[in-house]
């Protein structure tokens, strides 16, 4: 039987779906997956002065903070994304001058080039030093922060499903609000059918692709944008400028694991249709859909949608 379960988990709306004989078993599998992921959060969290990510964040300039070789792990890998897109994926994106933008009020113009160069100058993944033999962190310049909000809703997702397959669940996806990971079949033996919100009205689908053992991950800026002189430009900053981004209304990824689709949807956005595609078609496990400001869909090489 099918059973469905959703929750407020990371800030984020958590649904988890499996294929169980009964409710108990179900729920019981739930609560394993929503306790891993709890537990993520406490670790990961910028938000919560116990968490080691508030402790390398307040000791930026000053010291490097010995972490857990699970946390080391995912910042290493992290820096290996930033380093493949280029900077265009930072874990130091936390040390934006929050100043300069707030997309929740009414923008009436951009600020000068100099301006948001500078809200970003503390931006750069290459001063995130990391010691392999004393598992430190050690950010370099004073003012700098990390934060995992590219990647963090990702990996717990993975994480959660990699729980539940230890246990031995056969099938299931856990959504991470549109970062998904699926494994396993549906009651039918069919893979499982993912649909891609449309930018336009979120509660739409306007594709729909069959996927197992996959995870699908979204990006767009359908929900927080300013309008300047009749262009619009989403609440994705790039990083090496200070500017925000237009052109480009979603993002979707397709690859092995949630962690990697989330970490990429962002830098595909950052870098625009024409590289992003380019950057996409040369990594051969993974494919991309891209929606344009005027709704023209893009599809990277390996893509197949029903």
């Amino acid at each position: 039987m099918h059973f469905k379960k959703q929750t407020r988990l990371m800030g984020n709306q958590f649904e988890f779906t499996l294929i169980e004989q009964s409710e108990n078993q179900a729920e019981e599998f739930f609560e394993i997956a929503i306790n891993e992921i709890k537990r993520i959060e406490k670790l990961l969290t910028t938000f919560s002065d116990t968490s080691i990510t508030y402790k390398i964040n307040e000791n930026a300039g000053i010291q490097p903070i010995e972490v857990t070789d699970e946390v080391f792990q995912l910042i290493k890998r992290s820096q290996f994304i930033s380093k493949i897109t280029q900077g265009a994926f930072d874990l130091s994106y936390g040390s934006i001058d929050k100043r300069f933008w707030n997309f929740d009020v009414n923008m009436t113009s951009l600020p000068d080039v100099e301006t948001a160069k500078k809200s970003v100058e503390l931006i750069n993944y290459e001063n995130i030093i990391l010691d392999e033999n004393d598992k430190t962190v050690f950010l370099k310049n004073k003012g700098m922060r990390i934060g995992f909000g590219g990647i963090g809703k990702g990996y717990a997702a993975e994480m959660a499903k990699k729980k539940l397959k230890e246990i031995n669940v056969k099938s299931g996806i856990v959504n991470a609000s549109g970062d998904l990971t699926a494994w396993g079949f549906q009651e039918n033996g069919e893979p499982w059918t993912i649909g891609v919100a449309d930018p336009n009205q979120r509660k739409s689908i306007f594709s729909t692709f069959k996927i197992t053992d996959k995870a699908v991950a979204t990006s767009g800026n359908y929900e927080k944008f300013v309008v300047i002189n009749n262009k619009k430009y989403s609440h994705t900053i790039d990083p090496k400028t200070g500017y925000p981004i237009s052109g480009i209304k979603s993002v979707t990824i397709l690859a092995d694991n949630a962690e990697i689709a989330d970490a990429l949807a962002t830098p595909v956005t950052v870098m625009g249709i024409e590289v992003g595609l380019d950057f996409i078609n040369q990594l051969k496990t993974i494919g991309c859909i891209i929606i344009d400001d005027n709704d023209k869909t893009y599809f990277s090489k390996n893509i197949t949608i029903i």
